[in-house]
């Protein structure tokens, strides 16, 4: 006999669900699918970053009948696309923004006429003026956005700051910047969209949130709930991209559809990818930091800005976040940060793994390190003396009544990487080497599901129902794009019903199947709708108990019997839950205080670097991750978000920029936007230590965007460590290092006469 107590399939490496399909080549993609007398799709984008348009013309050796045209008159509904802000037009109409902007779409039954097409569509402008910093857009001399240029704006507030600087032994200043960066899915941009007047629109995507396409195309197309239908394919990376995005090109593709009377399929080349689509936003953050001559802090004033490109997309809630994470896990008493989102006239910057958390971290983390430096003390011993502990609350007054293992994971980071022996031994090497080399820390936190009130808004519904077939299905909105979704949610309700895994499935990510739960976003997908499936498969258990028979014990076989007597009884086997708040998380909006999270997943990292002075190069040599995420529910899939997102964050700290001419990417194809290759990722030693978080997913908190917060910072700090020279810039490229290493020289060379 077996019961859900007894049989474990969480926290085993079962095979992943859509493994075998995609090993042997039969997952399907959006460019694998054809449908009936299919079109395809193209866009004619804006050439200026700023203007009105005053004209478009039609070259006349084209022959335009063949093509479908559609601009912004076409629209039946709403020209906007419904993200937090509905302030992004779908087509632009009279004005452009940025360049890239979409201002009409094409197409054609043959794709390859739509390149020619596109290049023989002539737009006139009126070029106005652009602005593309932070400090121009601060400056307000002229207005891109609204009245004042601010996409968005936070105050944070603890204690009284101003009094505390009188009591400070020391006071440290510094300010850190980071760049954009491009997500590089696998898998571009795609879509294919059908129209008909009687049943409406109906979307295939490479996508992240079904129902945020849905909300989109509601609006755009002005149609009831039941005449638009969102289905996710199978989707080769997100991070992010795929969650703001997809709802521009679905409007697009569905527009073209509704104007030719075909399917029509667009999928993006890597190039418009990469020149057309969001970016991570960067960042300028200073700090100011007073400390007692013990480096206990004392207090901190931070100001956070951020640039948000030309339109709000979710600037809003990324700057909530990095708001909410720019303290770090430390404890002071006294604390005003202001954060901004400042508008520019770039493409929109929007979600991008982390969500403004590794932003926030890595000035934190950069600016701990010189905090040491300036009072004399080792980095280590600075963090541990300032950790958060059970009963210490953070910077929005959060009591933390988890466990906090920060001293712990310390603790194991610098064993695993023989942190002192190391360092010792390359402070005896580099004075004679041209090769330096150093370790570095990062201690880092980050808030699992949705900020605040962000769970209660999205009120997420999900579920399971029972096939006649004899299979369970989970029943949510929640979407696989390689991070485990599929694996992780039939691992919860086999183990939770006590039934084999191979008898679960996913529901399809269909609007038309499956309820809304929400976005795949947020680090919530584990924790937040895995917790929601467990209460499911329990509340299922209690009916059958109650109606059907279901002994307290019994097989998977006596399980499924006893769903048939249900389903004779009572018709169809479905159990479904909303989202439950757990207890005491209380968020107050207007004052930013409050319980921002349920959980917090906590990290300590360390990274071993090597600094080549003669090329100006630097290489993460070795790399240890040590974190607490709650249960781990899948060992093999966790190791792997961790080593991903750790690639991930040193391509964000020494490889990957974005380079922009006039508002437009310069370097929008892979030979040229460089990002590191399995000869630059060094051997990831990760470790995990397990404290199950009762209110999550059999104990889970979340884990999918805590590896991209914590290496930049590590990595420059090792880079410190090996140089002693501060780089407080990334991505930090060869360039930079020979310009802060050259500059630092005369400083050294004076010193040492």
């Amino acid at each position: 006999m077996s019961t859900p107590s007894t049989t474990r399939i969480v926290g085993a490496n079962v095979p992943r669900k859509e493994g075998v399909d995609k090993l042997l080549g039969r997952a399907c993609y959006v460019d694998d699918i054809d449908r009936d007398g299919m079109w395809h799709g193209a866009t004619v984008r804006s050439s200026i970053p700023r203007g009105l348009i005053r004209s478009i013309a039609f070259d006349r050796r084209i022959d335009w009948s063949e093509f479908a045209i559609v601009t912004a008159a076409d629209i039946p509904g709403e020209n906007c696309i419904q993200l937090i802000v509905a302030d992004q037009p779908c087509l632009a109409d009279g004005k452009v923004n940025h360049c890239e902007e979409a201002i009409l779409l094409l197409a054609h039954p043959d794709k390859h006429k739509l390149r020619e097409a596109v290049g023989a569509v002539q737009i006139e402008y009126e070029p106005l003026q652009p602005i593309f910093t932070i400090e121009e857009s601060e400056r307000q001399d002229v207005a891109v956005w609204g009245a004042d240029n601010l996409l968005k704006s936070f105050l944070l507030e603890k204690g009284d700051v101003d009094s505390a600087w009188a009591h400070a032994a020391r006071i440290i200043e510094g300010e850190y910047r980071t760049g954009a960066q491009e997500h590089l899915y696998i898998e571009n941009q795609g879509v294919i969209a059908e129209y008909s007047a009687e049943s409406g629109v109906t979307v295939w995507g490479s996508l992240q949130c079904p129902y945020y396409v849905f909300k989109a195309l509601r609006a755009v197309f002005d149609l009831p709930e039941d005449k638009v239908r969102v289905i996710q394919t199978e989707t080769g990376g997100a991070f992010g991209g795929k969650e703001d995005y997809p709802s521009t090109l679905a409007c697009h593709a569905a527009l073209l559809a509704m104007k030719s009377g075909h399917p029509v399929k667009m999928v993006y080349d890597r190039m418009e990818d990469l020149a057309a689509t969001t970016k991570r936003h960067p960042s300028c953050v200073r700090h100011r930091t007073a400390v007692d001559r013990n480096g206990k802090l004392l207090a901190m004033e931070i100001d956070l800005a951020a640039d948000g490109g030309a339109y709000a997309t979710l600037s809003s809630t990324v700057l909530s976040r990095a708001t909410l994470h720019s303290t770090g896990p430390y404890v002071c008493p006294n604390i005003r940060l202001h954060a901004r989102s400042w508008a520019t006239n770039y493409v929109p910057y929007g979600a991008f793994r982390g969500f403004g958390a590794p932003q926030a971290i890595f000035a934190m983390e950069r600016h701990m390190d010189e905090i040491a430096a300036a009072i004399g003390i080792d980095p280590i011993e600075l963090r541990r003396r300032n950790f958060l502990h059970v009963g210490d609350t953070n910077a929005t007054e959060q009591l933390m009544r988890e466990p906090v293992i920060l001293d712990q994971l310390l603790d194991r980071a610098l064993k695993e990487s023989d942190y002192h022996a190391r360092r010792a031994q390359f402070a005896r090497e580099n004075p004679a080497s041209p090769v330096k080399r150093g370790m570095g820390i990062a201690a880092f936190y980050h808030g699992s599901g949705f900020t605040g009130s962000g769970e209660v808004y999205l009120n997420s519904l999900g579920g399971i129902d029972v096939m006649p077939d004899g299979k369970v299905r989970v029943l949510v909105s929640n979407t696989e794009f390689g991070q485990g979704t599929n694996t992780i949610l039939t691992q919860i309700a086999a183990e939770a019903l006590g039934i084999d895994y191979a008898d679960v499935t996913m529901a399809a990510p269909d609007t038309g199947v499956v309820p809304n739960s929400g976005p795949t976003v947020a680090s919530r997908t584990s924790m937040v709708i895995g917790r929601i499936i467990e209460r499911a498969c329990s509340q299922l258990l209690e009916l059958l108990r109650e109606h059907a028979g279901l002994g307290a014990t019994y097989t998977p076989a006596e399980f499924f019997a006893a769903c048939e007597r249900y389903r004779a009884l009572h018709g169809e086997v479905v159990s479904l839950c909303r989202y439950e708040a757990p207890p005491g998380i209380v968020w107050d909006d207007q004052r930013y205080h409050g319980e921002a999270y349920g959980a917090y997943a906590w990290a300590v990292y360390v990274a071993q670097v090597a600094v080549d002075t003669v090329t100006y190069s630097a290489e993460v040599e070795d790399f240890w991750a040590v974190q607490e995420v709650g249960r781990v529910l899948h060992p093999v899939l966790a190791a792997g978000q961790i080593e991903g997102g750790i690639a991930q964050g040193i391509g964000y700290a020494l490889y990957e920029k974005v380079v922009w001419q006039d508002g437009r990417m310069a370097n929008n194809q892979m030979t040229n936007y460089i990002m590191p290759t399995a000869e630059d990722v060094p051997p990831i030693h990760v470790s995990f230590e397990e404290i199950p978080f009762q209110f999550g997913g059999f104990g889970a908190k979340g884990l999918g965007e805590l590896p991209h917060d914590g290496p930049a910072p590590a990595i420059l700090n090792a880079i410190r460590d090996a140089t002693g020279v501060a780089f407080n810039s990334i991505p930090l490229l060869p360039e930079d290092l020979y310009l802060g290493l050259a500059a630092a020289q005369p400083a050294e060379e004076t010193a040492a006469r």
